[in-house]
Formats: C-alpha cells, structure tokens, sequence
C-alpha cells in the first residue's frame, strides 16, 4: 500500500510477482523448502480505489508500506507516509507495518541514507504527538475520577459535569486501548530496487522473519483444529465456483467438516484473518456473505473503481457487432459515469459480461454492490415496470461537481421566494486524526432508502425526508491543524423543530453504524449552537454529544454505553452546556424546566432547549420517505 507514484508494482516485479491496474491478490512462495507462502493483496494506490480498500485489512495481515524515495521530500511526509499510517490504525489497530522505500538505485547513497532517517524520524515524531494527545485525554479523564460526584454536579463549568464514575472509567478504558495498541511499525525503512538482488533478498527475509516472529503472529504459529482445515478444503473445492457463498451454505460446510454453529465463527473469522477468504463478521448486512472466490470479486470490484475510459470501452465494444450508433451511445455513457456516477443496469450487465449469464445473476451483484456502498438504484420502482424502463444506478464516488444544484429551501426561502423565520439544526462528526477514505461515499448510498429528492455533490447531498430538507456535507480539513467534519443539517420553525429531529435521527445512526468499522477510529460528535448557525460566524460553538475512541473493544477493556447517565439539574432556567460521553446528549430526555442554553461564544444569547436536546430520543419514530 501507498501513493501511486510508490510504484509498489516494483516490489511485486522484485519477488517475482506480476500486477496489474487495480486492486489483486495472489500467492507468493517465500520459502519452497519449507513450504511458505504469503497471500499478497496489492492495494493499488489510486484514489480512485479508497472506496473499498478497507474492505482488505485485517488484523491478521503484516502491511507493507510503500514510498518512492526517489520523489520524496521531507515537506510530504504525511501524504506519502503519515497518512496511511493513521489510516492502518483506525481500521487495524496494532497493525504490524513493514517500510520499503523504492526507487532507491535512483539516489545517490548520502541521499538515500537522509531521506530513511528523515522518514524514521517524522514516524517517530507523529506517535509521539498522537500518543501524547491520547494521554492528554486519559489525564483529564482521571482528573474527573478525582473528583466527588456531587463536586462534578456542583456546577455546569465543570469538566465531565454529570457524568458517572462508571462512565468515566468506560472512557478511560478506551483511551487507554488505543495508547496499549499503536501500530507496530518495523524499522528502518528498507531501500528497494528490482534490480538489486541485495535488496530484494534484504526483503525477502525481514518478512519471513517477521511472520514467523510468535509474538507478532501467533495465528501462525496454533495448531488448527482439523475440522478448520476440511472447512477451508471444502469452501475451495473445484465445484465452488459461486461468486459467494451465502452464511447458510458456509454452515453447512460446516457441518460436513464436524463444526456447530458457534464454532464455525471462529472458524470464519480465522480464515479471514488469514487472508484466505473474506468474512466481515462485524458488518450488519455484508456478514450474510462468505467471500471464497476472492478473484472474481476482486474483478468485479475493480470494474467500478478504474476511471479510465479506455478501459471501460474497451470492455463495452469487445462485441465485434457492436455498430456505430450503439458505439456512440456507450461513449456517452461512460463519460456519464466518469462525471456523475450514473449508469443503466444494461450498460453494468455488459461491463460485468464475464460474470453475469442471466438477469438474476445481475440483480444480485447489484445488491452486493450497494450493500457495500458502491452504488444505489435511483429509480428503483416497486413493482416490476410495465414499459421496460431501464433501472440507473449512481456510483458516489464517481461524482465531480463540488456542489449539487442548491434548492431555494437551502437559503431559507419557501417556493414564492418570501423568506421565512427558521431555526438551524445541524450535528457535526469531528474527524481529529483522519476521515476514513471512502466513507462519504459510501454514506451516502447508506441513507438512499431514508431520503427521497436528493441531489449529490462530490462532498454534499441535498435531499428530503418526506418534506423536510436534510443536508449531509463533507468539509475536507483546511489546514494542518484543522479537522474533517461532516455534518448532518435540516431546519424547521420553532415549534415544528421535532421535525427537523426526525428527518435527521436516522442519518445519524446509519453514520454511527458505518464507524463501527473503524474500531481504531478517534472522533467527536457535537450539536452547534442555532444562533452561531444563523449569525454566520465562521466558528459557531459546539455542543458536546459525543467523545469517541474504538467502537469494538476486548470486554476487559470495556465500552460506552449505548445511552448516559440522567443530567442532575441545578439552578433556574438556563444553563451552560456540559461535556457528555457516548450518545449522552442524543440519548436522554429534555431536562425538567430547563428551557434555554446560554452559548458560550456569546453570553447574551440564548438557545433554546429544543434546538440542542431531541424531543424523546429513544422513541423517535422515523418519518415516512
């Protein structure tokens, strides 16, 4: 893994691998004599790819990180290193990751040796800053355990105002997991050229000493139960040539190879693990699925992550009776998906020939496809449609224009033009340390079944939920010590406000559904304050919602739970907001004759309590499409 211009394709030409554009997989013996071989997935560095990369790390793996050396400049060093490191530890935390620097017969030798160290260095000094800011945040933690719980309650401006003990050591503990499992990250970097046998066999025996490194890897070292090994024989018979395999059929693997249904999860998950077939065991809708044909998928997948309209006409006019009208008409449906991610279910069956000999063999891929966030139907109709009319289907992440046609109801005017008094609500994700690559997109296909009307920008999404408007916005950070967010925004009058709770309420779960699959992830999650929102100040103030670390840590470790304890109530009728843990704010009742907030940016003003608290958070009911 790495950028593009890495050019990981020279460490595969190195150990005799052979790849190709995209995404792959293949087998590479190490060691014959002693019968070693490592499963190789070669991640292509293309942008284009982000959208299902994560789909291929698993904590079983050991990750080789590529940088060209030739190009790099110590100025670059987080793009060309430093973000796919926090991107490994979001998604895999304590992930084992191995350093190659290409192109190094292109430097001379003092070079090389500057820009290993710079790199050596910039990694060191990029875990110390995120280990610090973790025990930064431990420390406040238990600078609030210090405390009396009646001493927190005793006035808003305290820290952790209202929180538990119990709470708090939840919070602590996930801290607390994240600094016990930083990535491990092999040094020094290791110069590379194909052309170097020095340096290939270099290579070669740091990732065999690796893997074979029992503390590392242990997996590799256990003694399989034999009936995980026939399970393994019997998901890649000969005649197991589906696409996938449904959970059901897996089990019944299962039971040919003598393992229950609750042993045959381990068993999945360690073959997954591995490598050996994919199984996300934590995924809600994708775990109905064991992946054991990885090439086939791997090929499909790929189809829609390439933007190279060579290609993909390539694919589309390989009919040699294809006549120029026909021709034509492909032409303008590729430079269609090359610019707004739309395609008809004919043009995917064709560009999926290989795969696809009848219509139910389509549906399904399409199904796959959007269960992982690739694309969504947009005229899906609710019976089959009498006059044939083509079904289209939007691929997100294909999408260029910046920002999707802007309805008046954005500027706050009704349709006659005449403005009218509405009040902002708007949730924010604060993403400290990185944005999951490929994560608004795939959001963005997530919450299809919940809108109606919507209009998709590259970073925005304009839609409605029945009549009331949402919007979903992505802002990539803007400075170095700036985050990403993402926000989900609707607006309704004061007294219809609840409106404006129940459009976006199912948003917010199927986003917090979403980052269940970064369990390494740091983000926090806030309420802005209405009256910043309608002043246009630049830097409006921040509820506190949520704090949040990991989303699946070891029991031992503990984890937050899914709603906070009561706020205990002081005083008269205002109040300032407190710091709240884990759905806190979102998952608990108005308080009892608390009627405004004072914002902290401006102690004049008061918010009302309905624009920061939802009206019955755990009883929303979802309003209708």
């Amino acid at each position: 893994m790495g950028l593009k211009d890495a050019d990981a394709s020279q460490v595969l030409s190195g150990l005799r691998l052979s790849g190709s554009k995209g995404i792959e997989v293949m087998d590479w013996t190490a060691d014959a004599e002693r019968g070693l071989t490592f499963i190789v997935y070669e991640l292509a560095g293309d942008p284009g790819y982000d959208v299902i990369q994560s789909f291929f790390l698993s904590p079983g793996a050991l990750y080789v990180l590529v940088v060209n050396l030739s190009a790099y400049v110590p100025q670059h060093f987080y793009p060309s290193v430093g973000y796919f490191l926090h991107w490994l530890g979001s998604k895999v935390p304590h992930a084992v990751v191995c350093m190659v620097g290409t192109h190094a017969d292109l430097c001379a030798e003092r070079e090389l040796e500057e820009k290993c160290l710079d790199i050596h260095h910039q990694i060191a000094q990029q875990e110390k800053r995120d280990a610090e800011g973790l025990q930064s945040l431990v420390q406040q933690v238990d600078e609030a355990l210090g405390q009396d719980f009646d001493l927190r309650c005793s006035s808003p401006h305290t820290a952790f105002y209202g929180v538990s003990d119990k709470n708090l050591r939840r919070k602590k503990a996930q801290f607390q997991y994240l600094l016990n499992h930083r990535p491990q990250i092999l040094s020094p970097v290791l110069p590379f050229s194909c052309w170097d046998h020095c340096q290939v066999r270099r290579l070669r025996d740091k990732l065999l000493s690796v893997a074979e490194h029992r503390d590392i890897f242990p997996n590799l070292h256990r003694v399989l139960p034999k009936s995980w090994q026939v399970l393994e024989e019997l998901h890649f018979q000969p005649q197991a040539q589906q696409l996938w395999l449904s959970w059901w059929d897996s089990a019944r693997l299962g039971l040919q190879a003598g393992l229950t249904e609750d042993r045959l999860q381990s068993a999945l998950s360690y073959l997954h693990e591995s490598g050996k077939l994919l199984y996300f065991e934590e995924h809600l809708t994708l775990r109905e699925y064991v992946f054991h044909n990885l090439p086939r998928l791997i090929d499909i997948l790929n189809v829609f992550c390439q933007r190279d309209a060579t290609v993909l006409l390539q694919k589309l006019l390989s009919d040699t009776h294809v006549d120029e009208l026909k021709a034509t008409q492909l032409h303008h449906y590729v430079e269609g998906f090359l610019l707004h991610g739309l395609l008809p279910a004919h043009v995917i069956r064709l560009l999926l020939k290989p795969h696809v000999q009848s219509r139910e063999d389509l549906q399904l891929i399409l199904e796959l496809l959007e269960k992982m966030g690739l694309c969504y139907c947009v005229n899906k109709p609710k019976s089959k449609p009498l006059n044939g009319a083509a079904a289209w289907y939007k691929f997100p992440c294909y999408v260029k224009n910046e920002v999707p046609h802007a309805e008046a109801w954005i500027n706050g005017a009704n349709l006659s033009g005449q403005s009218f008094v509405v009040e902002q609500l708007q949730i924010e994700y604060s993403f400290p340390f990185i944005f999951p690559p490929g994560l608004f997109a795939r959001y963005s296909v997530q919450i299809n079944s919940h809108v109606v009307q919507r209009s998709d920008g590259k970073y925005q999404i304009y839609a409605y939920r029945g009549k009331v408007p949402v919007v979903v916005k992505y802002r990539p950070a803007w400075g170095a010590l700036q985050p990403d967010t993402l926000s989900i925004a609707s607006h309704a009058s004061l007294p219809n406000i609840w409106t404006a709770w129940q459009a976006i309420t199912p948003l917010v779960e199927e986003l917090n559904v979403l980052l269940q699959e970064w369990p390494g992830l740091y983000y926090t999650v806030h309420v802005l304050c209405s009256k910043c929102l309608k002043r246009g100040s630049p830097n409006p103030h921040s509820f506190p919602v949520k704090w949040r670390v990991a989303n699946r840590i070891p029991p031992l470790a503990g984890v937050f739970s899914s709603g906070g304890d009561q706020r205990s109530q002081r005083g008269g009728d205002t109040e300032e907001p407190a710091e709240l843990l884990a759905g806190e704010l979102l998952s608990q009742p108005r308080p009892e004759g608390l009627t405004e907030i004072i914002c902290p940016k401006n102690g004049s003003e008061r918010v009302n309590v309905a624009l920061v608290y939802p009206p019955t958070p755990t009883v929303i009911s979802p309003c209708s499409k």
